[in-house]
């Protein structure tokens, strides 16, 4: 992927949203300032672009915490259900490949690569669940261990019961409440 960049309207029009994203929902992030955030993300317009992309597909991206080893603060989608812009995707290529009729045209591990984001692992999505009430109606895709994926299936995740349930699929399907869910570190 080559560095893409936003136009300085653009620009601007992401880091009000993503400051009012974030401070309306302080919990995500205890401790953090925004300020400290803007900077880091001011050094990286290839992170805004993809932050960009996040959010243009309907991911509504906002900081969850920082890694103490690296001081890169995490991006994760944070919309109520599964990102509207990023539905009726098989999980990668070969799953899409597999299909003989109504191939999407789409698949979830290209179009994250794509944005230059990755797909949150089971522990991430995990943790996003303690932050809040997400998936209740739609399910997302997660990175799969390689060994499911050789056997031809694929993981996904949602939130019923007030509980997180991880399920299986094979690669090849695709649903229209389901996308998936990414991450990035700036």
């Amino acid at each position: 992927m080559g560095t893409q960049e936003l136009s300085p309207a653009r620009r601007e029009e992401l880091l009000s949203t993503l400051q009012a994203r974030f401070e309306k929902n302080m919990n995500r992030h205890p401790g953090l300032a925004w300020a400290k955030v803007q900077a880091k993300l001011e050094a990286q317009p290839e992170k805004l672009w993809s932050l960009h992309e996040m959010e243009r597909t309907g991911g509504e991206p906002d900081v969850v915490g920082q890694d103490q080893q690296t001081g890169e603060y995490l991006f994760y989608d944070c919309s109520a259900e599964s990102p509207k812009g990023r539905r009726n995707v098989c999980y990668d290529r070969a799953g899409q490949e597999a299909r003989k009729e109504h191939r999407p045209e789409q698949n979830a591990l290209d179009m994250a690569a794509a944005m230059g984001i990755e797909l949150l692992t089971e522990d991430e999505y995990r943790a996003l669940q303690k932050l809040g009430e997400f998936d209740t109606k739609t399910s997302s895709w997660v990175k799969t261990p390689a060994e499911i994926r050789q056997l031809g299936g694929a993981l996904f995740c949602d939130r019923r019961y007030d509980h997180v349930f991880v399920y299986h699929n094979g690669a090849q399907s695709y649903y229209g409440a389901r996308a998936f869910r990414g991450s990035l570190r700036v």
